[in-house]
């Protein structure tokens, strides 16, 4: 077969391919061209999720007639001034979106600058097939009709209506948070589902996007080296999310889904939370554009930096260093579901009026179980005196202890309501912060066993510990070979105290299982240390005394990350007065 020149109509059709993915993809170019022509309200309307109508309207600087005609030729653009493409600053400059989205749809283009006519041309499926004078004010108007109508191999790839319209939402969401100076609205079928007013600070728009609750539940950002600096904010580790669809980045304030600052984001959360959980995170990353490149993908959503070390090096350690300052905070927002389950018990009168009634409670839960005639068991609590005066709750965020539930949660007061603590997921996170600090200085501290502890396990097992023992023991932890299939024991980290050498070692041996080799255990020292601060920490179950419970609240307040346990999970929880007044019908 000879080589021949392809059509223009085909061309354009290949690289709405590239573009044009979906009606999400033909949005993103349109409202990136509005932003780029300088708009300070920007309005969206959909039909059907985008796949009958999509329509973006600005106030930005409009088009000329003879611009409106170039801008719907391939690879004419305004944005480059010069073949300087590694120093674009604007969101688009390719030039090929408005003819791609031509070329599979039906497309009207309305513009007008300030001071003259507006203009119309509307090109179907790559043909002009009108034009005229336009009444509009100053911007531009652009609507996109039944994209892919003629392109049915396209159009059956689609997705429902819903879920074109939730990635529609998505891709203006991500544009809105880059640029809090510019108001955006969003309606769908008629109904308006998103406004956002221009001249919001950063965080204030993060939070309008994405979750209110983030504005209580988030730290700032803003870390410098360099030239680069990364701003935003972030979630605490408490307040995650099942799937990552609320990790928002930027770069150079161009949305990006770049496979290297999402990897830098979970390892600045390692051992913060559960695995399956992914942080709410807003990061705005800028950096010269001679250190990024913008032009490796057609639909610009991926970049290429020339140092990717040092990008993730900024991103871990701006992250970490604002969840430091963090310290003990955690989520506050008890569940509905579990203040449901508080149950106002009702108390017979001595003796009872003539007419009274009891009224009706649940039998699962009263203390009285009328069903079977006999009094429930309490529930499980303890106090004791306190000889010494109670310390001021004023003073101490987490409170002063007042006794201990189910030997296993502390409960505390605060100046500002009742706080409950997880005994065993609070320490456990001590013990994590107390051997991070421990080698950050050179190693752990061991404690020699009396009698050195034989561990069985299987051999493969023992072929990973015994490897890995001079790594082991920077950790506080000296192992050696005790035949094919044992472990010898002779010391454990002293931060652990009297663990249980046996449940350690097989922890480890399993943890070393899912490393990779070529990773020194000092790189995987969130898993490592984890897994032997939850062996030193208090059980659940263990009594403990007032002094005790005090001495845990203040280590807390006092301990980076104390707010959530090494798995990511809550160590404290606070029912503030007014949580506890409706509870009991106050409010």
């Amino acid at each position: 077969m000879s080589i021949r020149r392809l059509p223009e109509h085909l061309v354009n059709r290949i690289a709405a391919g590239e573009v044009v993915e979906r009606p999400a993809s033909a949005l993103k170019e349109l409202v990136e061209n509005a932003i780029d022509a300088g708009a300070t309200r920007i309005a969206v309307t959909l039909s059907a999720g985008g796949l009958d109508r999509i329509g973006v309207a600005d106030d930005g600087c409009g088009m000329t007639p003879a611009d409106m005609a170039m801008a719907l030729e391939r690879h004419c653009t305004s944005k480059l001034p010069d073949e300087a493409i590694e120093a674009v600053g604007t969101l688009g400059f390719r030039g090929e979106a408005l003819p791609s989205i031509a070329s599979v749809a039906r497309l009207t283009l309305e513009s007008r600058p300030a001071g003259l006519d507006g203009w119309r041309r509307v090109v179907d499926n790559g043909a002009l097939v009108a034009e005229g004078p336009a009444a509009l004010p100053p911007g531009t108007r652009i609507v996109v009709a039944d994209l892919f109508a003629r392109v049915p191999a396209r159009r059956k790839f689609l997705r429902s209506a819903r879920a074109e319209y939730a990635a529609c939402l998505d891709a203006v969401r991500r544009l809105a948070m880059a640029r809090p100076d510019i108001g955006f609205s969003v309606e769908h079928d008629g109904r308006r589902v998103l406004t956002v007013n221009e001249g919001q600070d950063r965080p204030a728009r993060v939070a309008a996007l994405t979750d209110r609750a983030l504005a209580d539940n988030a730290v700032p950002i803003d870390w410098v080296r360099d030239a680069m600096a990364l701003g935003g904010v972030a979630g605490l580790p408490t307040f995650h999310r099942g799937v990552a669809d609320h990790q928002y980045l930027f770069v150079n304030g161009r949305p990006v889904k770049d496979r290297l600052l999402i990897g830098a984001i979970r390892g600045a959360y390692a051992e913060m939370m559960p695995r399956d959980r992914h942080a709410v995170v807003a990061l705005f990353l800028d950096l010269p554009g001679s250190d990024v490149d913008v032009n490796v993908h057609p639909a610009k959503t991926e970049v290429r930096f020339r140092d990717p070390a040092m990008v993730r090096g900024l991103i871990v350690s701006g992250l970490r260093r604002a969840l430091d300052a963090a310290g003990h905070r955690s989520v506050q927002r008890p569940g509905e579901e579990a203040l449901s389950r508080w149950q106002a018990e009702p108390v017979a009168p001595a003796t009872a009026e003539p007419g009274w009634s009891a009224p009706v409670v649940d039998p699962r839960t009263s203390l009285f179980d009328r069903r079977a005639g006999f009094a429930a068991p309490p529930p499980l609590g303890r106090a004791e005196p306190a000889w010494a005066p109670s310390p001021d709750p004023a003073a101490h965020p987490l409170g002063v202890a007042r006794g201990q539930v189910a030997k296993t949660y502390v409960v505390a007061e605060a100046e500002d309501g009742l706080v409950l603590v997880d005994q065993h997921a609070a320490h456990e996170r001590l013990v994590l912060e107390r051997m991070r600090a421990a080698l950050a200085g050179g190693r752990v501290a061991s404690q020699a066993l009396l009698l050195p502890e034989v561990v069985d396990l299987d051999e493969s097992a023992c072929d990973r510990l015994e490897s890995r023992a001079a790594e082991l023991a920077e950790f506080g932890l000296d192992l050696e070979r005790f035949g094919p299939r044992a472990m010898l024991v002779r010391a454990t980290p002293a931060l652990l105290g009297q663990s249980d050498p046996r449940g350690l070692v097989a922890d480890l041996a399993d943890e070393l299982a899912a490393f990779d080799e070529a990773l020194s255990l000092r790189e995987r020292l969130d898993h490592v240390a984890a897994t032997m601060a939850c062996h030193g920490s208090v059980r659940a179950g263990r009594v403990l005394s007032v002094s005790e419970m005090n001495a845990l609240l203040r280590e807390m307040e006092a301990t980076p990350h104390s707010g959530q346990c090494n798995h990511g999970r809550p160590t404290w929880v606070k029912l503030a007065h007014a949580d506890i007044e409706r509870l009991f019908g106050r409010r």
